[in-house]
C-alpha cells in the first residue's frame, strides 16, 4: 500500500455477523416456505457468505437450505478485456432449481455487471420461480438496472475507491475495508 492510499474499516466481524443475521431473517420473512429456497453464492466470496446464511437459516428454522456455487467467468461481458486465458473455477448446484426461490449471494454490488452475468449463468441451470439478490455491501455506481433485495450495508463511494470484503474462510479475518487512492 502506498503512503497516499488510505484505508477505512467499514465493517468488523461483529457488524458482518449482525448484517448476515438480519438478512437471514429477512429472507425467511419474504420467502416461504424455507424448503423452497436455494442459496447460490457467486464465486469467490459469495460462496462463504451463502454458506454462513444457510447455517443461520438452519439455526433459526431448523431447515438446511441447499447452497450452490456459481462461476460467472464465461458469462462476463468484459471477458476478452480481462483474461487471455480464463481460469474456470467450476460451478455446482446441488439441487434442481426449477420452480425454486433462488437467492444469488455476492459480497459487493457495484456496476451490476457481475449480477447480469450471474443471472445469465443461473438460467442455464433451469428456470427458478424467482431470483433475488443478497449483497453484503452496495456501493452504488450502477450501470445496469439491478438492485439488491437484501443488503447488509449501503455506502456511498467514489468510483476510484475500492471495497474489499475479507472473510475468515479465505483471508483469515472478517472485515470490510474501503480503500481510496
Amino acid at each position: 500500500m502506498s503512503e497516499q492510499q488510505l484505508k477505512a474499516k467499514l465493517m468488523d466481524a461483529p457488524a458482518m455477523q449482525r448484517a448476515l443475521s438480519r438478512m437471514a431473517h429477512e429472507i425467511l420473512e419474504q420467502l416461504d416456505p424455507p424448503e423452497t429456497i436455494v442459496l447460490v453464492g457467486i464465486k469467490r466470496r459469495g460462496v462463504p457468505l451463502a454458506q454462513r446464511l444457510a447455517a443461520l437459516i438452519e439455526r433459526f428454522e431448523g431447515v438446511r437450505v441447499p447452497v450452490g456455487e456459481l462461476d460467472i467467468t464465461l458469462y462476463r461481458d468484459d471477458l476478452t478485456t480481462l483474461y487471455d486465458q480464463p481460469q474456470l473455477k467450476g460451478a455446482s448446484l446441488p439441487v434442481d432449481i426449477n420452480g425454486k426461490l433462488v437467492v444469488l449471494v455476492d459480497d459487493v454490488l457495484f456496476t451490476g455487471r457481475t449480477i447480469r452475468a450471474a443471472l445469465e449463468a443461473i438460467l442455464d441451470y433451469g428456470r427458478p420461480k424467482t431470483v433475488e439478490l443478497l449483497v453484503l455491501v452496495d456501493r452504488g455506481h450502477r450501470e445496469l438496472p439491478i438492485h439488491g433485495d437484501y443488503v447488509g450495508r449501503k455506502i456511498n463511494t467514489a468510483r476510484s475507491e475500492k471495497v474489499n470484503v475479507l472473510m475468515e474462510e479465505r483471508d483469515g479475518r472478517d472485515e470490510v475495508v474501503l480503500e481510496s487512492a
